[in-house]
Formats: structure tokens, C-alpha cells, sequence
């Protein structure tokens, strides 16, 4: 008999588990942290702190989440909810300008630049184990689900759900008649999206392990992932400097 679901266990592991970017995952500003292709990291971030993510290949997508958090640790029941940022939206496809929200309906997480076409997806659940199994994968698969829960228990958070995330450069079209297709995504070698934190939060990376569909790329090959962060103060100089 299989063993009750916890949403907070891994079906497997990687090095997501044993590599944080710090034990509490508080990152140094401006330095650059790589994601290995088919793992996920986790960092905390402040109010007002712009975290970019790199995407150096053009066709990695990148699984986003965020736990809401504050000085005494996060608050794994508030997350960042892509039904509730479809509702607050009115829109399924987001962009620069946008602000996604949790499931408490608070601001979290605001797109403030994206260098690429701006093609996104906040439809589609990520991958996991059993999806995998789905597709046909024999034994066990890396997969976003996994890099969530592993990222956060890398530097002592336990999740109490596994939410959609907010799919980084993932090309989903979807027709007028509902259906959608999976196809490579539209960025290009050295694009960049930022992302302020409008309250303190614990954003998780995860440069997705999809190699059974086309969504990272025609030839299905994962890649690495980089990220760094800007602090509050200079995010707010710099947006004074161009006014």
C-alpha cells in the first residue's frame, strides 16, 4: 500500500536537497547563483528587493513560487496563488506591470521588467513525479515538484502544499476553443525577467526537468538557470535616477 501523501516529502532526490545558496537561504546582493539544469533553489528576499533571472540558454523555463515570510520565518500556508492572480488579473497571460497575488489575494510578487517577447504561463501545474509516470518515464524522474519541496527544506522550511506556480518563459497558446498546446518557448539566448518583492517573501527557482514535452526547447534538453538580487535601497536609487 502506497504511504499517505505528504505534500512536504520528495519522491526522490538531487542536489537540490545539499546545495543551498546559504543555510537560510539569504543571498549576497549582486553576486550571480547558477541553477543547475533539474534542480531548484530557494532565497529569501525583502520588500522591495528585485530578484532577475537569467535565462542563458533562450529555452529554459523557469518554475517560480514564493512563500510569504516575514523575520520570525515564512508562512508556508500563504503562497503565491496563480488562480487568485487570474481572478485579481481578469487575464491568463501576465507581463511587465503585472502584480501576481497570494492566496490570501495580498500583493507579492511584481514583473518590473522582462526582456524577452513576454510569453508566460500561469495555467499549468508542474511537473511531478506521477506526471512523469504519465508520460512514460521508467523509474524516477527530476521533477519541479521535488526541486520546490528540496529547495525549501535545504534551508528549514516545510511546505504544506505545492501550489501552480508561475511558469517563467513557458509558451502555452491556448485557442478559442479552450485547447491549449505545449510548445517551445518564444525567449531568446540572454533574456532576463525582474521580479520585486512587494513583501517579504522566500522565492523558489526551479529550471524544469521537462524533457518529454517541447516546452523547454524543440530538442527537449534542459539548462541551467542564473539569478541574482538587488537590494530594496538600490532598486529604489536606480528607479530614482531615471526619473
Amino acid at each position: 500500500m502506497d504511504a499517505p501523501y505528504d505534500p512536504a516529502r520528495p519522491d526522490g532526490r538531487n542536489g537540490t536537497a545539499d546545495t543551498p545558496i546559504s543555510p537560510d537561504g539569504r543571498a549576497l546582493p549582486e553576486k550571480r547563483y547558477t541553477i543547475p539544469a533539474r534542480e531548484g533553489r530557494a532565497v529569501r528576499l525583502n520588500a522591495g528587493d528585485r530578484l532577475f533571472i537569467l535565462n542563458e540558454a533562450g529555452h529554459q523555463v523557469c518554475d517560480f513560487f514564493a512563500l510569504a515570510a516575514d523575520i520570525g520565518g515564512a508562512h508556508p500556508a500563504e503562497m503565491l496563488s496563480m488562480s487568485h492572480t487570474r481572478t485579481a488579473l481578469g487575464k491568463v497571460y501576465v507581463g511587465a506591470g503585472d502584480t501576481l497575488v497570494t492566496n490570501r489575494r495580498r500583493p507579492l510578487i511584481e514583473i518590473v521588467e522582462d526582456t524577452s517577447e513576454g510569453v508566460h504561463d500561469i495555467l499549468i501545474a508542474c511537473c511531478d513525479a506521477p506526471r512523469y509516470a504519465q508520460l512514460g518515464a521508467e523509474g524516477y524522474h527530476d521533477n519541479c515538484a521535488d526541486n520546490f519541496r528540496m529547495a525549501l527544506e535545504a534551508i528549514g522550511v516545510t511546505p504544506v502544499h505545492v501550489p501552480d506556480p508561475f511558469n517563467i518563459w513557458m509558451n502555452i497558446p491556448v485557442a478559442e476553443n479552450g485547447c491549449y498546446r505545449w510548445t517551445p518557448p518564444a525567449s531568446a539566448p540572454g533574456d532576463h525577467v525582474a521580479l520585486e518583492a512587494k513583501a517579504p517573501c522566500i522565492a523558489v527557482m526551479s529550471a524544469c526537468p521537462q524533457d518529454m514535452t517541447p516546452v523547454n526547447g524543440a530538442d527537449t534538453t534542459p539548462a541551467s538557470l542564473v539569478f541574482w538580487i538587488e537590494s530594496g535601497a538600490v532598486a529604489a536609487a536606480a528607479d530614482g535616477d531615471e526619473g
